[in-house]
């Protein structure tokens, strides 16, 4: 296999236990590339964790989940009849995110089981204040399943309880009625705290990265070497047929861009030392040089080549002993946006290790 996460199922569904345990109505978010492990075989562990929902990202992965979990499907993406093409048919299991009057609007009188997103400071999706009351004839002509919170990471003017009880003050001044409420980027403690002052309101935290990523001992990714060429200092090599700078190995490792080798999402630079740095590292990546995310005999190795769309091409210098053919090597990867080929659990459960289907890649 060219690229391989090996988990380490007890401490990893340690990790999911510990936040099971201090996060009460706890909603898994199961979106995208399932974080690294697929999206089927995450909504499994949902299952195995007894909780009454899950939440998607988009309507399109609704149906690589529904097998392995038995309750509710969030999703989270937003329904809007100018975006999408038809409105959702409804559905026992499923429940659909609506964020604007013309959404409400068009599903009222339907079928369709819907959570109503508000605005806060993230200002992505939701219903203004202003909105709100206008949306309150709306509501009891659609089978509303609670309001829906996306707070920021970072606190902004005041702290995500304080935006969240202002924001539960405007639906109470609008006088609609409050039962449940889910709630994004909020802290166990900030759940406690909200759940003390709103004990008829059921809080549904939506958690993703702390429940699956939170361990980060708890697995690694791993890609295999597939071939191994001793290369003399000027031999030509790869697409672009660069000229290798000097004695040593070049190494054909498993994983490329389609798995996410070498794919970043940018990032916010704070403060001098992150600038130098990103400064630093675009220098070389002009000159052509970039670090690979593979550890080779306990060391970063650098890109013989921009990588391939299946397999990379790394530069090992004289001195030191290639790997093996077959063997694997370690590699730092961004979970949220790598794909591998399998999953390996260890020894407690075995039902995993197969990677074949849908189930596990997503």
């Amino acid at each position: 296999m060219a690229l391989t996460l090996h988990v380490d199922a007890d401490a990893w569904r340690a990790q999911q236990a510990a936040v099971l345990a201090d996060t009460p109505g706890l909603v898994p978010v199961v979106k995208g590339n399932g974080y690294g492990f697929g999206r089927g075989l995450l909504a499994a562990e949902a299952a195995r964790l007894g909780v009454p929902a899950i939440a998607v990202g988009t309507s399109a992965e609704v149906a690589s989940v529904r097998s392995a979990f038995p309750g509710d499907v969030l999703v989270l993406a937003p329904w809007h009849p100018a975006v999408d093409e038809a409105a959702p048919e409804p559905a026992d299991r499923v429940v659909r995110t609506v964020s604007s009057l013309a959404g409400l609007q068009a599903l009222a009188g339907s079928d369709v089981r819907v959570v109503v997103e508000l605005l806060t400071s993230m200002r992505r999706h939701g219903l203004s204040p202003a909105e709100l009351g206008e949306a309150r004839p709306l509501l009891g002509a659609l089978r509303v399943e609670g309001f829906a919170l996306h707070l920021p990471i970072d606190r902004g003017e005041w702290g995500r309880v304080e935006e969240t009880e202002a924001l539960i003050a405007r639906i109470w001044g609008a006088h609609v009625t409050l039962d449940r409420l889910w709630l994004s980027h909020v802290t166990p403690e900030e759940v406690a705290r909200l759940a003390a002052s709103h004990p008829d309101v059921q809080l549904m935290p939506r958690v993703g990265t702390r429940l699956w990523l939170g361990d980060r001992t708890a697995f690694v990714t791993r890609s295999t070497v597939l071939d191994v060429h001793q290369l003399r200092r000027g031999d030509r090599f790869g697409y672009r047929q660069r000229r290798a700078p000097g004695p040593g190995h070049l190494l054909v490792l498993g994983g490329g861009t389609a798995h996410g080798i070498g794919l970043e999402a940018p990032k916010q630079a704070r403060g001098v030392t992150e600038r130098a740095k990103a400064a630093a590292m675009g220098g070389l990546e002009a000159t052509g040089r970039a670090l690979s995310p593979f550890h080779v005999a306990g060391r970063q190795r650098w890109f013989a080549e921009p990588p391939h769309m299946q397999v990379s091409l790394v530069w090992l210098p004289e001195g030191t002993d290639p790997p093996a053919i077959g063997s694997e090597v370690d590699v730092d990867v961004r979970m949220t946006i790598t794909t591998v080929d399998r999953v390996v659990l260890d020894a407690a459960d075995a039902s995993g290790s197969d990677p074949s289907g849908s189930d596990l890649s997503g």
